[in-house]
């Protein structure tokens, strides 16, 4: 491997003259064809010589002449090589030189041989102080270091990776690809002119080894990783090493690289892992153009494939069949998408034909199979959760995270043709889990089919990122209340809510992403359910599902529809808290905005609309802890919960950028008392002797007539113009409006436990 200093020292034009020099070497073979062709080879096949010893002569001859041929092509080949290899090092040594200065601008020193230390001779004397009396900021600078440090090994290996590259290609590049050309180590017919060529085919005899179960050496092992990570960003190596693969072989490949990792070598679990990663990298890199021959011959070899059945450890392991034998099988949509879940970056085209190719292989409309994916046992959880029983599912979940790609994936559009959006919330068959139904001590040949744990998971996140324009988000983040939108955006939320409205029930493991979406439109829904917005909500929610308002996109939903969803997702504490906090925050903002001296109707409006919509939100809240359908919380764990996530949000402003280039905010310092009501609820709640919420403090800072006189009270500290008689005022209209809202929303919720 070469060392840092190797790296920036060495020569590497001598790599462009020992081209030059091979170069010639080829046009001096050339001279020599031609010489061998008039005076040797050609007195073969004249008039002259004739019978079997010039019949023989010739066939020798011949072999001579193509002898000269292959050396021209070999020496070509070994000139583009380390052609390739000089453009590589010079790009590679390039970014080893672009770390390095970085490091320096950081304020670090590098050594001749790439080690990073701190350059303290450019600290100012108070600097220097602070740098030898201060234990946090050494420990800060000890953390910068090692930061650049391994910047810079990441570097310099990058450069290791690409010189075995070229050390296989010319190891390879002289050995004869045609051992029956009349010649036992003759010069190279078959010789390529591209580095990236000779590692695809290098990745693949290992490959095939690997598949056939053959015991690989580490040094094999670690060589396929080397050239995953080296090249999987190269169509000129992805799209070979796969082209030599077929479809069919690299699904038996990724089985096999589980069967490792899960099953007969859990030790090296690690190393298969990165392996597979470095394969769905390679495929997500060479099904990029959805208009190249690799790209269609490829796809047609995943159709074939994709419904048939593969070997796979952890499937046949969990066979709960007797009468029927052991060892089921998985189908090669499932083995692609387990697959492609350790990479990223595929682009749109390949996920949208992947996801309708698997949609065709399973839809009864389209001659499908909906059985197509069952197995038995459950795929869920910590130790089955990896492997994509459900391939449908396992490409909306990466889907999800390319937002546009999720967008125009379930947008039904302006004419409604795209019925993909349709068929997951309203026709698909979720039953993939088939379990064998006895009769006392006989099985059966039937099946019960039932969910499993994680069934429509991936629907949840694509539906979050298809409605939003950003991927789900994680942990410690939280929606926004006003968030732009497309009109695709808002279409999928309108035809969301209307669909799964009526029925007032949201799959559990859809409830948080879909609170997460809804909680992003709350400039809407606080206009829909305080019912004091535009007409346009009222017109545009039996139309189009949205309106615009110059250049904002506004989704639009019946009050009705909006209610009884809100409803489903509550079911979940944390999705109604999510919706809650956003609704809190957004009343907030909207008070800032009430301007100073304002009285009658500009005053009382915003604080009616926003009693109305607290109305809806109690309303909701009620009919939750008064349901039956409550099994999986007690009213108290419920509003424990519920209140220990609002208090739990984020804590400081968290930023990323839409779909459509706009820079959103997230967090609780945006505007002057945003999250008050949640922070003087935290406050209390951390003020108890156990710092779990409970349900008592819950109830306190929930109920609507204390949440609604802190709103007031926050907004109105330090406004002038605001006395107690006109305080007292305000509170009334928030009241009226809360009562207004609560009897609207509990005429639309109805007993569902029947």
């Amino acid at each position: 491997m070469p060392t840092y200093h190797e790296v920036m020292t060495t020569d590497l034009s001598k790599l462009t003259t020992a081209a030059t020099k091979w170069d010639d070497m080829a046009g001096e073979f050339r001279k020599l064809e031609t010489q061998y062709a008039r005076d040797v080879h050609g007195i073969s096949l004249g008039q002259n010589w004739q019978g079997l010893s010039a019949d023989a002569a010739n066939v020798r001859f011949t072999v001579t002449l193509n002898e000269y041929e292959a050396a021209q092509k070999e020496a070509k080949a070994i000139a583009s090589l380390l052609r390739d290899a000089h453009t590589q090092f010079v790009d590679l040594r390039s970014k080893v030189q672009s770390v390095r200065d970085d490091a320096v601008k950081a304020g670090m020193a590098v050594s001749a041989q790439g080690r990073v230390s701190f350059d303290t001779s450019r600290l100012s004397d108070s600097e220097r102080s602070a740098y030898v009396h201060d234990p946090s900021y050494q420990e800060s600078v000890r953390a910068a270091v090692g930061s650049w440090n391994a910047a810079i090994a990441r570097a310099v290996k990058a450069v290791a990776d690409a010189d075995d590259g070229v050390r296989i290609a010319l190891e390879a590049v002289v050995v004869d690809s045609n051992p029956l050309d009349g010649t036992l180590d003759g010069f190279n017919a078959g010789a390529k002119s591209d580095v990236e060529l000779y590692e695809a085919d290098r990745a693949e005899d290992i490959a095939i080894r690997i598949n056939g179960g053959e015991k690989v050496s580490a040094a094999d092992l670690a060589q396929l990783q080397r050239s995953f990570r080296d090249n999987s960003s190269r169509p000129e190596f992805t799209q070979t090493f796969l082209n030599g693969m077929g479809a069919e072989n690299t699904l038996k490949l990724t089985n096999r690289l589980n069967d490792l990792a899960y099953h007969d070598d859990k030790k090296q679990r690690q190393t298969y892992l990165g392996l597979e990663k470095g394969l769905a990298k390679s495929l997500a890199n060479a099904m990029q153009d959805p208009k190249s021959q690799f790209y269609t011959d490829f796809r047609e070899q995943l159709k074939q494939a994709g419904t048939e059945k593969f070997d796979l450890k952890e499937a046949g392991a969990r066979s709960n069949v007797i009468s029927r034998g052991h060892g089921q099988q998985v189908r090669g949509y499932q083995s692609l998408v387990t697959l492609m879940q350790q990479g990223d970056g595929y682009s749109a085209s390949f996920l949208h034909d992947l996801a309708n190719d698997i949609r065709t292989a399973e839809d009864k409309k389209g001659y499908g199979d909906p059985g197509v994916w069952d197995l038995q046992g459950d795929f869920s959880g910590k130790d089955g959760g990896w492997f994509a029983n459900d391939p449908l599912d396992g490409v909306l979940s990466i889907m999800a995270r390319d937002p546009d790609a999720a967008t125009s994936y379930l947008d039904p559009g302006p004419d409604g043709k795209n019925d993909n959006l349709q068929y997951l919330l309203e026709e698909r068959d979720w039953n993939l889990v088939d379990t064998p139904e006895w009769h006392g001590n006989i099985e059966t040949h039937s099946d019960r089919e039932s969910e499993e744990r994680d069934v429509r998971t991936g629907l949840g996140l694509i539906l979050e990122s298809s409605t939003t324009g950003h991927p789900p988000l994680g942990p410690n983040q939280d929606p926004w209340p006003v968030t732009p939108h497309s009109e695709g955006q808002a279409r999928i939320m309108h035809d969301v809510i209307s669909g799964l409205g009526p029925d007032q029930k949201v799959h559990e493991n859809m409830r948080e992403p879909l609170s997460r979406a809804l909680a992003s439109y709350t400039e809407d829904t606080h206009q829909i359910l305080g019912g004091m917005g535009s007409s346009q909500y009222v017109t545009a929610a039996t139309g189009d599902g949205f309106f615009r308002d110059g250049d904002k996109v506004h989704m639009a939903a019946s009050q009705k529809d909006l209610a009884q969803f809100m409803r489903g997702l509550s079911d979940d504490p944390e999705a109604y808290a999510t919706l809650h906090k956003a609704e809190s925050r957004y009343i907030s903002l909207e008070m800032e905005k009430i301007p100073k001296g304002a009285d009658g109707f500009t005053q009382s409006n915003p604080l009616s609309n926003a009693g109305a919509t607290l109305g809806a939100y109690s309303a909701i809240r009620e009919d939750v802890i008064n349901d039956e359908r409550m099994s999986a919380y007690s009213a108290a764990d419920w509003k424990s919960k519920m209140a220990y996530h609002v208090v739990g949000g984020a804590v400081t402003p968290l930023y990323f950028t839409t779909a459509g280039g706009v820079s959103i905010a997230f967090g609780d310092s945006i505007q002057r008392g945003v999250d008050t009501w949640a922070w003087v609820m935290g406050n209390n709640l951390k003020a108890e002797a156990d710092t779990t919420a409970n349900a008592g403090i819950a109830d306190h800072y929930l109920g609507a007539n204390n949440q609604m006189n802190l709103i007031v009270d926050s907004w109105a500290d330090g406004r002038q113009d605001i006395d107690a008689d006109e305080k007292a005022g305000l509170k009334s209209a928030i009241l009226n409006g809360h009562d207004r809202g609560t009897n609207t929303t509990q005429k639309y919720l109805t007993d569902t436990t029947n």
